[in-house]
């Protein structure tokens, strides 16, 4: 069955650039990103993780580890980061795992359960394990992005999304298109206009059914 927003994300436990590391131990109590590669030593991927390097204090702010996944193993792990942080310029501090068995992006639907890669795989045989997970501190999917191989993720993209994540996380809220940390946001259905006054003070009411409010500190 295909993961679906508010499954729980599957545990395991890999092998990776800072030892073993078990998904849910790891994650504790923050909100985690997981984004995947289909192999290291590819030029969008190295772009990517050094586009993450550059966030890394973003993500800290924001209570948020974020780990890379690569269908590599550790050892090829590790040489490849010197070539991230020379492109970036910035260290690499985030883990990187290794799933050269390809359990992970099978475990997550990533690639067919039957599939079968044979050694000398190319990146275009694990083209499909290019996904990126926001995950909550109860373990559970609150976002997933898949991309082809030929576009490169936008990771300020993805760090305004973990924004408004955690804006709406547990609150009677949503987030507007285009929507960036301060705008208002939208007061669920489930709440009246009288009562979203009294809770939140002014309301402006686009329509019936779309009324904003500032986003509460």
């Amino acid at each position: 069955m295909s993961l679906r927003i508010n499954d729980i994300a599957p545990n395991f436990t890999a092998d990776s650039t800072i030892g073993k590391l078990s998904l849910h131990d790891w994650i504790g109590d923050s909100y985690a990103i997981l984004f995947s590669h289909p192999k290291d030593f590819t030029p969008v991927c190295t772009t990517e993780f050094g586009a993450v390097a550059r966030l890394t204090d973003e993500f800290a702010k924001r209570n948020c580890k974020v780990a890379g996944i690569s269908v590599d193993p550790v050892a090829e792990h590790m040489k490849w980061v010197a070539d991230i942080e020379t492109y970036s310029g910035k260290k690499v501090t985030f883990p990187i795992i290794a799933d050269d068995k390809l359990e992970i992006a099978k475990l997550y639907d990533m690639l067919p359960a039957d599939a079968y890669l044979p050694d000398g795989r190319t990146p275009q045989h694990t083209a499909t394990v290019r996904t990126t997970f926001i995950i909550g501190p109860d373990k559970k999917i609150r976002l997933m992005l898949i991309y082809p191989m030929s576009v490169g993720r936008n990771f300020s993209e993805i760090l305004r999304a973990l924004d408004a994540v955690q804006a709406t996380d547990g609150a009677p809220f949503a987030t507007p298109a285009d929507w960036q940390q301060g705008d208002d946001v939208i007061v669920a259905l489930s709440v009246s206009t009288d009562d979203a006054k009294a809770r939140f003070g002014d309301v402006e009411i686009a329509l019936p059914y779309l009324r904003k409010v500032k986003m509460p500190a």
